[in-house]
This record gives structure tokens, C-alpha cells and sequence, in this order.
């Protein structure tokens, strides 16, 4: 018997460095630094005023967002229909229960949809984290670069 052997060609990732820009169009969010980390599973933004309501029987969140580090302003009112809620337990290993919203974000004009927590990031460094479930099969992270993707 003969195996016939498949010739995969491997998908070419892109590179992406540790700290990157992109935007959440579904959010009204034209610029945001992120922090890239492979060490988080799932993503998150800093989140504030966050109240929950129902639209047509689904469940809904407002919230406001300040996408400029270590800034109050601009600030963008949001809102997303509630995908889940989940325990996340954060980098200093405590656990929380977070609302988890979906959205698209575009870096370098690549466009995808993640998913996205919604937690308080003001003490942090990063306004938004992206983890590890949403460059999975898109990107090859450099730790040792920043800022590889052309801006939006």
C-alpha cells in the first residue's frame, strides 16, 4: 500500500510586536494602544459606568471607555449586547465576574471579530489587552518589538 503524501502549505502569519494600535470600529473607538499578551486567554477593555438594560428581550450594556492612556479624555459612551458572563481571573490573580461583548477590531486594516471583557483598567498601563484567543492562527508575536502594523 502507498500513502500519498498531502503537501499543506502553512499558513504565513503576520508579525505583530507587544505593544500595537488598532481600532474597534464597532465601539466608535478610532485609535487604541494595546498591549498584546499571550499569557491572557481572553481580551479586555477599561470599562466604567457600566449599566446593564434590555433591548427587544436581550440583554444589553452601556458603558464608557477612555482610549488614551493614562488620559479622562475624550471618553465614548458604548454599547453592546451582552455576549456572556465570566469569571476572569486577572494577572494578579484575582477573580471577577465580567460581562463579555463581541466586536470587530481592525489593525493594519485587517479586520475580525473578538471577543472582548469589560473590566477597570485605570490603574493598569494599557487601556486594552489583547489576549491570546484573538491573534490565535493571525499573528506571530515579537516580544522584543512594538509597533510593527502600519496604523489604521
Amino acid at each position: 500500500m502507498t500513502r500519498i503524501k498531502e503537501s499543506r502549505k502553512k499558513k504565513q502569519l503576520r508579525v505583530i510586536g507587544w505593544r500595537e494600535w488598532l481600532s474597534i470600529p464597532t465601539l466608535g473607538v478610532d485609535r487604541i494602544k494595546a498591549k498584546v499578551d499571550t499569557g491572557a486567554r481572553s481580551s479586555a477593555i477599561h470599562a466604567f459606568n457600566v449599566r446593564t438594560f434590555s433591548e427587544h428581550g436581550a440583554p444589553h450594556v452601556s458603558f464608557q471607555l477612555h482610549p488614551v492612556q493614562d488620559r479622562r479624555h475624550p471618553s465614548i459612551e458604548a454599547v453592546a449586547e451582552i455576549r456572556d458572563e465570566r469569571m476572569v481571573k486577572s494577572s494578579n490573580g484575582q477573580r471577577e465576574l465580567r460581562f463579555v461583548i463581541d466586536v470587530d477590531i481592525n489593525m493594519g486594516g485587517l479586520v475580525w471579530p473578538i471577543e472582548l471583557t469589560l473590566t477597570d483598567r485605570d490603574p493598569m498601563g494599557f487601556r486594552m489587552l489583547l489576549g491570546r484567543e484573538a491573534i490565535r492562527k493571525r499573528f506571530l508575536v515579537d516580544a522584543g518589538r512594538s509597533f510593527l502594523v502600519k496604523r489604521n
